[in-house]
């Protein structure tokens, strides 16, 4: 139940990031060009919607196998061997992902302590840049789920199949189901 609503409140979040950036870029754009006028502020907002999709977008992309990587070599070598490098890798990617959720949080810390507020909007800097640690605590969440699959042997990835992608819409192009 806590997966499924980390799931949905992760999705709802991005959409909602894409939706105001996108809101907020037209508004602009119309005011500039029809009224004459300019919202100081809205690249700015912009600017933290951006960040906070790429810092979210990380972890929903882990979870959706949306990665692309160079897997060639990787094909190659035997199913067992291939997944123990899987595994090496899971571990490599949690534990740089631990480092810079660390390197995050102090900095965030820091901004918070010294009270460095925005340019344009009446906020502290620190409060748009917590998106770096939880996307990074994400991350790890979900690094750690496909870890948990790789150990248990189920069938889990890194990395998006893009052939098998390429093939399922080519087959959805032309109606060939095969």
């Amino acid at each position: 139940m806590l997966k499924n609503w980390l799931e949905h409140t992760e999705e709802g979040l991005i959409a909602f990031l894409l939706a105001a950036m996108t809101l907020v870029t037209f508004a602009q754009v119309v005011a500039r060009y029809v009224f004459n006028y300019s919202f100081v502020w809205a690249l700015e907002l912009t600017m933290y919607f951006f960040g906070a999709l790429i810092f979210l977008g990380m972890s929903y992309g882990v979870r959706v196998g949306a990665h692309i990587g160079v897997d060639a070599v990787v094909r190659l070598l035997p199913a067992r061997t291939a997944r123990h490098l899987a595994i090496a890798s899971t571990l490599l990617c949690i534990i740089y992902a631990i480092i810079v959720l660390y390197g995050s949080w102090i900095y965030v810390s820091k901004i918070h302590m010294i009270g460095i507020m925005a340019q344009d909007l009446p906020i502290p800097q620190w409060v748009p840049r917590l998106v770096m640690p939880l996307g990074f605590a994400l991350l790890i969440y979900r690094f750690g789920e496909v870890l948990w699959h790789l150990m248990k042997g189920d069938h889990a990835s890194l990395l998006g199949d893009e052939v098998a992608d390429a093939m399922k819409y080519r087959s959805d192009d032309t109606g060939d189901n095969t």
